[in-house]
């Protein structure tokens, strides 16, 4: 498996378009031989009128019959081949592009703080069926009519002509169609994305809806773009339905016409009853792939406005880390005149954050709302991309690291605990194959076993989906013991005790201890002073700038000596090492 590949937007779409060329020539190539195969119905009724019936021969009419299943058969595998064709177009995009969007949905999402990113997985899907459907072969066998046409000339130029005629015609009204059309389907299609994400942002905040009554409001906003794009699309479809009308009745009347002009040749003698017959066949194969276009016109522009998404999406959040896996180190965590400025942003949120944390030591942040403290913890993981300057652990780039290995170093409480359709085992494990041992070390360590297994299935408990619910302070807890899971290096816990109880703070601090003594690196966002006691030293921001950095002890005004909440001894990192590396 080209693991590198997938990794890479511009490696993937290469590939993509290598696949793409290579698939599409092959059935273009099996789609001449399709068309030509076609001819095996037409051509045998014609025979069969000018020799069997002719000359009453049933041994003609068998060999006809052989002859003409043969062909039948040979099409029906060419076709088959053909679908497969376009079905490993199907996979390989699916294969190669669904982990590149995956990611750089992530990206996009993170740096522009938009969902519609989560669109283009959407749009993987639609494609991928369009690929499978009868649609896309559609232009291939349009492209190969003209082997109709020549038939059409051979029985008599005549019908060549009417097929001339016929072709031009349908081809001018799918050309109207698609100009009626193309403009309001794209206008339908982006307000339909629009409103789908609209809605899934609002259902996130299906509690806070429900509990101040703003769903009569949403309601109103929600109808006014759904009646908004209801319209739109009435109107494409009305156009569209107009031009298939039109085109389905124009197709019958010219089959018509050839089969009159049949008659006329075949009473003047110029033309035999057989060909009447192969040329009103033939003229209907030829203008069926025409109408066809005017048919599925609507899939080909939906599709193709998927395919330009899914593009600009790669090519905007093009993956900057590095895909080589690093081994876990350990190090100082350095910050070098960090600057950071969300997108569209005038002023800069972080404006020259610099400072250096040994192994061991314990960081408070504190500082007003708004004053940037969790922008700097999403910079300290490597979430975020600063501007000017950098962070490091152990001389490695942060945000540059591969998210696998850094992973294994890295633990991170965010303000808002958000935990994943899955068991407790599988989120604390963060979402791999749970090791038994460690998942328990690190509830242990974040003092949530004895909540867990008063749980409906202990560590087996689905918390997602509506399967069971926990309340903020069970999720925080249960977020803590997935930040501290396998022994991280760095650990940056956001507001961790924003929902627990006094008990609660007591285990968080617990938790802290051991980590300091293991030899990891904590920083520790807070507002309740209680929890600051445990911290070596303090950072005091304010509108994105240090105002204060030193030991704990040097740092005035913000820690409340024995405020509360003092921690119980911390058990023994030993015992957290033997249990996680056991």
């Amino acid at each position: 498996m080209d693991d590198e590949a997938s990794r890479a937007p511009d490696a993937a779409l290469d590939v993509i378009r290598r696949t793409f060329t290579a698939c599409l020539i092959y059935a273009v190539f099996l789609s001449f031989f399709i068309n030509a195969l076609q001819l095996t119905v037409p051509l045998f009724m014609l025979q069969v009128q000018e020799r069997a019936v002719a000359s009453r021969s049933y041994d003609t009419l068998t060999m006809l019959v052989v002859i003409a299943v043969g062909a039948l058969t040979i099409y029906g595998i060419l076709e088959f081949v053909r679908s497969l064709t376009f079905q490993v177009m199907a996979a390989t995009a699916a294969r190669r592009l669904n982990l590149p969007a995956l990611q750089a949905s992530v990206t996009n999402a993170l740096e522009n703080g938009t969902p519609a990113a989560a669109q283009a997985i959407r749009d993987l899907g639609d494609i991928r069926s369009f690929m499978t459907s009868h649609s896309i072969a559609m232009p291939l066998e349009v492209a190969w009519s003209p082997i109709f046409l020549v038939v059409l000339f051979v029985l008599h130029p005549i019908y060549g002509l009417i097929g001339i005629v016929s072709s031009v015609i349908l081809l001018v009204l799918a050309v109207l169609s698609d100009v009626a059309t193309r403009a309001v389907l794209k206008e339908a299609n982006a307000a339909a994305v629009d409103n789908a994400n609209d809605v899934a942002a609002s259902l996130r905040q299906a509690e806070a809806i429900e509990a101040m009554g703003m769903l009569p409001a949403l309601a109103r906003r929600w109808r006014g773009k759904q009646a908004a794009l209801a319209d739109l699309l009435e109107r494409g479809n009305r156009r569209g339905k107009l031009f298939l009308a039109v085109t389905r009745s124009a197709r019958l009347m010219m089959q018509m016409s050839v089969y009159a002009v049949g008659a006329t040749l075949t009473i003047e003698h110029s033309a035999s009853a057989g060909s009447t017959i192969a040329a009103s066949i033939l003229i209907g194969r030829l203008l069926a792939p025409m109408e066809g276009l005017v048919t599925d016109w609507r899939q080909w522009v939906f599709t193709a406005a998927a395919w330009r998404r899914v593009q600009t999406l790669l090519k905007e959040a093009p993956t900057r880390r590095q895909t080589l896996a690093a081994a876990p180190v350990a190090g100082d965590l350095v910050l070098e005149k960090v600057v950071y400025a969300p997108p569209g942003a005038e002023a800069p949120v972080i404006k020259g954050v610099s400072l250096a944390l040994e192994p061991g030591e314990v960081l408070g942040i504190v500082g007003p709302s708004g004053a940037g403290k969790s922008t700097l913890a999403r910079l300290m993981v490597g979430v975020l991309r600063p501007g000017l300057g950098g962070a490091y652990l152990g001389g490695s780039n942060l945000y540059l690291w591969d998210r696998g290995s850094l992973g294994q170093v890295v633990g991170y409480l965010p303000q808002s605990v958000s935990l994943l359709d899955g068991t407790i085992a599988e989120n604390i494990a963060r979402m791999g194959e749970p090791d038994p041992k460690a998942v328990l070390a690190a509830a242990r360590c974040a003092g949530v076993h004895d909540l867990i297994g008063r749980l409906p299935r202990g560590y087996d408990t689905r918390i997602a989906d509506g399967d069971f619910k926990l309340s903020g302070g069970q999720r925080q807890r249960i977020g803590l013991a997935r930040a501290v899971y396998g022994l991280p290096r760095l650990v940056v816990l956001d507001e961790p005790n924003a929902n627990l109880d006094q008990d609660g703070e007591r285990s968080l601090l617990r938790t802290i201890r051991a980590l300091k003594e293991d030899g990891a690196i904590v920083v520790l966002i807070a507002h309740r002073p209680s929890v600051m006691e445990v911290v070596d030293k303090l950072l005091v921001l304010a509108d994105g700038r240090v105002q204060q950095f030193g030991p704990r002890s040097a740092i005035a005004g913000y820690i409340t000596p024995g405020g509360g909440g003092v921690a119980t001894p911390a058990r023994p990192a030993a015992a957290l090492r033997e249990g996680q590396r056991a």
